[in-house]
């Protein structure tokens, strides 16, 4: 539509990320073939460049991770010219040298969810996308320069598996996905950044480590809570925030990503 606001870097985050935008904020509503979005997208400027917010949970984290309707964001995303996404979350550790303060610039993920709607594409063509390496590059590289710069505690690769939710893990669920190797648990980067990579968008993932997961450090640790986790997600959301306005301010040209033309050998014909 001609009248549609254009955007080139969209945000899936919480609400502590409206202070990011500056110039002439102002919220769009938008339908989409797939439903309504978690909420209105906040456009405003970052270094000159539009940006598209919106809070994966709603503006009142009403929604819970398994009730998102993910087609819908990230298509709203697509409406508006996004090619480039940060997905920055809050998540547990599944590894004890990934330390709660923590963000993990993930580069695998592993998806332990079920009943989501997580493609586009239900045909009349079939289209099977790579998600062999399901982060982009060059978006990775550039969260992983801004981490250093800043001196911030980092971590430059990770394997996140993503949960149904929204109960957290029991201790054997949690001590199976640490014998398996992976860092970072989590409940919403499935199918949020597979289906941006459907429509073509380069996307990032900043994993903030807000705890250690049920029986990742002894058996006598304290289980995990939501307020134990909200508290921690805002202690560190100040640094978070500032990578994230870094990203923006430094982003590279990420039109060579493989993300921007994976339909081109994905169609069945």
């Amino acid at each position: 539509m001609a009248d549609t606001p254009q955007a080139q870097v969209g945000i899936f985050g919480g609400t502590g990320f409206y202070s990011l935008l500056t110039g002439d904020v102002r919220q769009v509503e938008i339908d989409t073939p797939y439903g309504r979005p978690s909420d209105a997208v906040t456009l405003g400027e970052v270094a000159g460049r539009t940006v598209a917010f919106l809070p994966r949970h709603g503006a009142t984290h009403r929604i819970p991770p398994h009730e998102i309707n993910y087609r819908a964001n990230v298509w709203a995303m697509k409406s508006l010219g996004v090619t480039d996404i940060i997905g920055p979350n809050a998540c547990g550790s599944l590894q004890a040298h990934v330390k709660p303060g923590d963000i993990v610039v993930c580069d695998q993920f592993v998806d332990r969810t079920s009943g989501r709607k997580d493609t586009f594409y239900d045909g009349p063509t079939v289209t099977h996308v790579s998600s062999a390496e399901p982060y982009c590059p060059i978006l990775r590289e550039a969260a992983i320069r801004v981490c250093r710069d800043r001196g911030v505690s980092f971590h430059d690769r990770g394997t996140v598996v993503v949960i149904q939710g929204p109960r957290f893990s029991t201790k054997a669920e949690s001590r199976w996905f640490t014998g398996l190797g992976w860092e970072v648990i989590n409940m919403t980067q499935y199918p949020e950044c597979f289906l941006a990579r459907e429509l073509e968008m380069s996307y990032v993932n900043l994993s903030l480590i807000t705890d250690y997961d049920a029986g990742v450090v002894t058996e006598e640790a304290e289980a995990v809570t939501n307020v134990a986790v909200v508290e921690a997600f805002k202690a560190s959301l100040g640094t978070l925030k500032d990578v994230v306005l870094q990203i923006i301010e430094t982003l590279p040209d990420t039109s060579s990503s493989p993300a921007r033309n994976c339909l081109a050998e994905s169609r069945f014909v």
